[in-house]
Order: structure tokens, then sequence, then C-alpha cells
């Protein structure tokens, strides 16, 4: 009998071709569960293959995120995994069908576990002497939020939220604007994550918390000997340190004006000179700089440069106050008792509807970071297994409550009105023609007003 070439395709099975392919091969469903795997990937594993297909893959991968690419759709390419010691480089993408994850596959991007393992080694001995001669750097300036983790369903913040995911595609610079308390970092850690750059360090500078005779040498770095208690052999700036990922510059409205101009030159020439340096150092940093200052202002008084204004807010996003989006308040204060809750150890029934209510009257000028405050506060006045109440809240939340709430607007000018009469007879003497004239109405209806408040004798 003859086989035909197709026939010969069809009598190899698929595990079959995918282990020619790949030593480390990896598919899952939507819901994460390990539909194929590879021998040697589960030698690699050091589970059994048989085992393995139907679990979870969580159960099976050591810091996984099949199931996360599953789920969200997002792929994940030349990811670094530790697994067991050892470290393997993967890349994860979604399985999409009518543009919906229906699964994930995961593979190795090396064909055998030796080289695998010779990497591994590798980087475990560059690991090791980079905590040597480093310390962890790397460990303290990386991002931690995500756009997944910035909470909040109102219109306006879903909007800005929206914004800097497109932003976030770009590799231009961006300026954060917003009052104290917003999120403007958590925005600058997500923008950098979704971004190109997020293998890349992370690296944060509080403008308004260095002195002005070190933010040069903090930003810039300086050589040997180049001022009296220079660390000998030089130090590199944060600058250079962020070199390939992103750097951000909170408070960039404190910035001094003479640091301006060196800023301005390293936006431009990409390019930095450290203090005693005679030549330039070029950097690939990406600027992410937020103020809760207006800098439109600033630049009219001759307090910021328009030249760096201009070159900073490429990309500008505004991050809206609490005030302005006001029904979000019930979800982050779900989300901070939650988390609280947690953090203390501490289980309680949870927070009553007029305390929501007091929270939600609240104009709130310090925005989330106030209300996370409040809310920490509150767990640790209630006792445990009860719930929070009013009286677990500053005074001036619970204060503000009864001002808003005092009378009906009816009410209240109808009485304006009626005091208004009493005064303007009292000012008349009694004389109803003249105090008619002098409110502007008929004698008619003045007496009809005065019946109407029980003002006739």
């Amino acid at each position: 009998m003859t086989i035909n070439k197709n026939q010969k395709v069809s009598l190899i099975a698929w595990e079959d071709i995918l282990e020619y392919a790949y030593d480390g091969f990896v598919m899952v469903d939507s819901e994460g569960y390990i539909q194929i795997l590879t021998q040697a990937y589960a030698d690699f594993l050091g589970v059994s293959r048989e085992d393995a297909v139907g679990k979870h893959v969580t159960e099976v991968i050591e810091n996984t995120r099949m199931h996360v690419v599953a789920k969200t759709g997002k792929q994940e390419r030349a990811a670094l995994q530790r697994i067991k010691k050892n470290y393997i480089i993967a890349t994860r993408l979604p399985i999409l069908k009518k543009g919906k994850s229906v699964g994930a596959v995961g593979k190795i991007l090396f064909k055998n576990v030796g080289e695998i393992t010779a990497l591994s080694k590798r980087i475990q001995s560059l690991e090791k002497e980079l905590k040597k001669y480093k310390g962890a750097f790397r460990e303290g300036n990386t991002a931690s939020y995500t756009f997944e983790g910035l909470i909040g369903e109102s219109e306006v913040f879903l909007e800005v939220k929206q914004q800097a995911k497109r932003v976030a595609k770009s590799d231009s610079n961006v300026l954060l604007l917003g009052e104290s308390g917003t999120g403007k970092e958590l925005f600058a850690h997500s923008i950098h994550n979704e971004s190109l750059r997020s293998m890349g360090v992370f690296v944060k500078v509080n403008c308004a918390a260095i002195p002005t005779e070190l933010i040069e040498s903090e930003l810039f770095g300086y050589e040997d000997g180049s001022f009296s208690g220079a660390k000998k052999g030089g130090k590199a700036g944060k600058f250079e340190a962020a070199d390939g990922g992103t750097i951000f510059l909170d408070e960039i409205g404190e910035l001094p004006m003479h640091m301006q101009v060196k800023l301005l030159r390293v936006l431009q020439e990409k390019e930095i000179e450290r203090i005693g340096s005679p030549s330039s150092i070029s950097v690939d940093v990406r600027v992410i700089a937020a103020t809760n200052r207006n800098l439109a202002e600033m630049v009219e008084k001759g307090e910021f440069r328009l030249d760096l204004y201009y070159r900073l807010k490429v990309m500008e996003l505004t991050i809206p106050s609490l005030k302005e989006r006001k029904e979000d308040i019930t979800i982050l204060v779900r989300y901070f008792v939650e988390k609280y809750q947690c953090i203390m150890n501490k289980s309680i029934q949870g927070i009553d509807d007029d305390t929501l209510r007091f929270l939600s009257s609240y104009y709130w000028p310090g925005n989330i970071r106030e209300l996370e405050n409040v809310i920490e506060r509150a767990l640790n006045i209630v006792e445990e297994g009860e719930m929070i109440t009013a009286e677990h809240l500053p005074e001036e939340i619970t204060g503000v409550q009864d001002i808003i709430t005092v009378h009906p607007l009816a009410q209240v000018m109808e009485e304006t009105e009626r005091m208004t009469i009493i005064a303007c007879l009292r000012l008349t003497q009694g004389n109803k023609s003249e105090a008619a004239k002098q409110l502007g109405i008929s004698r008619t209806t003045l007496y009809e007003k005065m019946n109407k408040y029980g003002l006739l004798p």
C-alpha cells in the first residue's frame, strides 16, 4: 500500500512534533490547566508528564505566569523565570480565537536543557557579583504597580487610565499633573511596566527631597576627586543608573533653575556629564516627571523654563482628584478595609452605610493618600469583629455632614424670606406700604406673605 504525503504527516502525533521542535513547551487552557507538557520540560521540572497534564500550572511550574497570560490575553516575551534555583528564559503567548483568549502556550527560548542550565549558572554567578559590588540596587529600583492595580470605575478615572495605557506604548517623555495624593507615582510605575522598557530599571527621584547643593551629583554623578568629600572612584548618578529604563522625577516643579538647564540638555542630547568629567556619557532613558504645581503659571513668573516645560509635556496627563471621582470612594474604602485587615491580621464586620455617606460627603484635600490613612486609622481603633462606624472617623469628616444636611433648600428660602420681611417692618416702624415698596412687592402680596408666616396681628 502506498502512503501519500498527507497520511505520513497524520501518523506523527502533535506531541511528538513538539518534542522535536522544543525541549521546553507547555500549553494551558483558559483556566490555566495544563493540556500539553513536553517530556524534556517535565524532566527539567522533575515531574511526571502524565501526572502534570490536567493539573493547574501553578501546581507544576514554579513562579509561572502562564495562567495570567491565558486570562489577560497579554503576551510576555523573553521573561526571566526562576525554577528550583535555576533560571529559564521563557516566552508566553495567548491563544486567541475571535479576539478572546482561550489558553496560552509557553516555550523556553533554548532547544536543550543543558543550555538552560549553563545559562542559569552564569546568571547565578552574575547575580552574586552584582549583589557583592552594587548591593540590591535593582531590587530597590523596580516598578511595583501595574494598571490592573489602579482602582476606580468612574468615567473620568477610566479615561485617564486609558490615556496612560496609550502613552505607555510610546517612548516619549511624560508629564503627570495632579493634586498631592492622587496617585501620580502609581501611574508612573504602571506606564513603565506597560512599556517596552519594562525589563529595565525604574529609578525614582524626589526632586524636593534632595538638598540643592547635592542634586547635580545625585542626578549626574561625579568623578574621583572632583570635590571635597567625593567618594573614591567617583559615583554614577541616577540617570546613568536608569540607562535602558525609566527615571521618575517626582516634584519636578521644585527643581532649581540651574538644574533645569542641565536637565534640558539631557533631554535634548541624550547624554550627561559627571561633575569633574571632561567628557559626556550617552544615556538611553525615558523621563516621567510629576508635579502638583501649576507649571504654566511658574513659567509666566519666570520660575520654570519654558523650553524645559515643553520638552517634558510631550505626553501630558492630569490625574483627577478624589472630589472629581466621588463614585470611586466606596470602591476605594472597601479595598483599603480589606488591605489593612490582611496587614493587621484583624477581622472586622466591615463599614456601615452611614459612615460611607460621611466619607462620600467629605472633600478630601489629601485625596487617596488621605483616604487610605483614615481607613488605616479606623482599623487601628475598631475592635476585632466589630464594624467601622462614624465614631472611628476624624471629627473633620463627621462634622461636614451636619453642615451639608441642615435643612431642605425650600425651607431655608422660606425662612430667609420671613426674616427679611420682619427686618423690613422693623426698619419702617410697621409702615406696611413703605415696607412693600422697600421689598419691591405690592401691598397685597406683602399681606399674603405676612399671613403665610403668621406675622399679622
